[in-house]
């Protein structure tokens, strides 16, 4: 399939999102990320695989491409074009999500979480989840002990996810730190997954790192979702459910770095 199917005009803005602190939408555009990324979809489908940046010389086979277009499906891919404070251009890389249950690959944008710490609240609840789901499915297991057995379950899952959100931390272009609840300005509750695009992590790692984005662009690689929202080789913006509530405060202060810096 070649590498040129898009779903917006290029010129359209990308990321976007409406700021509480600053009552205003924040977005930013393409610039030259998209031609970086046909670029990127060269390399993952003539080596198939995402470990690209690192000194092995053997991939490791856990971050093999192959994987995206069987049973699991696809991942969106981004990369965000950035001038340094010396006036050089680099590129962020990330991926949606976790990759193969890894969340951090070298050469590609971490997430917004300390990954100790997220393991840390997650193991023993997540073994006491488990024992409640093979005790729900034992033979003398009544209809009663089974629907208390699934609040009790209920109860620990939305705890632990709450606890994880709590982990998360948003920094936008003001230098301002917030935690995912405060920054989300969503209407309705918050979607599992969120602040695990690719758009958060590169925004994130961009203001971190003290980098003025320029533009950005995520597609889509590997077998197509289960809805056939996705499809394998074409660019989408920023989703409106996870992202955009968030990306407003993530966005906040770039066109302030824009205009001091006449770009």
């Amino acid at each position: 399939m070649p590498f040129n199917q898009i779903s917006s005009p290029a010129s359209s803005p990308v990321s976007l999102g409406h700021c509480r602190d600053c009552a205003r939408e924040h977005h930013l555009g393409e610039g030259g990320a998209r031609q970086h990324c046909f670029a990127l979809m060269t390399l993952l489908e003539d080596r198939r695989t995402i470990d690209l940046f690192s000194s092995s010389t053997d991939p490791d086979p856990r971050l093999a491409t192959d994987s995206l277009f069987g049973e699991a499906r696809g991942k969106m891919f981004g990369i965000m074009e950035c001038l340094t404070r010396d006036g050089d251009r680099v590129q962020l890389r990330a991926f949606s999500g976790q990759f193969n249950g890894i969340w951090e690959v070298q050469g590609w944008a971490p997430p917004l979480f300390d990954n100790q710490d997220m393991t840390a609240i997650s193991f023993e609840t997540e073994k006491e989840i488990k024992r409640l789901g093979r005790e729900m499915i034992l033979p003398d297991c009544s209809v009663e002990r089974q629907r208390e057995l699934q609040q009790q379950r209920r109860g620990l899952s939305q705890e632990l996810m709450r606890r994880i959100h709590d982990l998360y931390r948003l920094t936008n272009f003001h230098g301002r730190e917030a935690r995912l609840f405060s920054a989300y300005n969503g209407r309705n509750g918050m979607p599992t997954g969120t602040g695990d695009c690719c758009a958060p992590k590169l925004f994130n790692l961009a203001a971190r790192q003290g980098l003025i984005p320029l533009g950005i662009a995520e597609f889509y690689w590997g077998r197509e979702n289960r809805s056939g929202g996705r499809q394998h080789g074409r660019f989408y913006p920023s989703c409106r459910e996870k992202c955009a509530p968030i990306l407003g405060f993530m966005l906040c202060g770039l066109e302030e770095l824009h205009a001091k810096h006449r770009i």
